[in-house]
């Protein structure tokens, strides 16, 4: 099944201070974590960020921190987003709206990714997890992570797939735009 832009939203889980700098290929994932984000808002689909205990794993990267619209941080410290009662009250709010499609990045992907994607699916809702645009402190966790969702029946995707099924054609001013973050 396609990714809607109309029907989806933007989770970006953990991408933290003193996290990131553990997980393997941080670079890649904070930088397609971006794309996702500016794709997102120049897209119309909405973003929310969760933050891990904060207090301890500090705040969102200044990268992304930076992209994030006004009140999509959500302080958490269940490992899945949507169990959460804050967060799962904003994903049941968007839920309403007709965006039951989660696409999913961050860290770590064997870990509060993986509990996040597999609870949404069990409440209803259609995750999908951009596989470059996560990680794990080890290659190895991030793959079992993958596989796991997969045998879950969570789709496993790329940054790429996420920008084009939202995007659907090109020849457009949002296509001129967002083409220039890809290439």
């Amino acid at each position: 099944m396609l990714i809607h832009r109309d029907q989806s939203s933007l989770l970006v889980v953990d991408v933290q201070e003193r996290l990131a700098p553990a997980v393997a290929d941080r670079e890649r994932v904070i930088r397609n974590a971006a794309i996702l984000m500016r794709s997102a808002a120049q897209l119309g689909v909405p973003i929310l960020v969760s933050e891990q205990y904060p207090q301890g794993l500090g705040r969102t990267v200044a990268e992304l921190q930076a992209l994030a619209p006004a009140n999509a941080i959500v302080a958490k410290t269940h490992f899945s987003c949507a169990a959460e009662p804050d967060f799962r009250l904003r994903l049941d709010g968007l839920f309403a709206l007709g965006r039951g499609q989660a696409v999913i990045c961050g860290m770590e992907t064997h870990v509060c990714v993986l509990q996040t994607a597999l609870l949404m699916k069990e409440y209803g809702f259609r995750p999908v997890v951009v596989a470059d645009a996560a990680s794990s402190r080890t290659e190895a966790n991030h793959e079992a992570g993958l596989a796991r969702l997969r045998e879950n029946g969570v789709e496993v995707v790329t940054t790429e797939m996420v920008v084009f099924e939202w995007l659907r054609r090109a020849a457009t001013h949002e296509f001129r735009e967002l083409i220039k973050l890809i290439k």
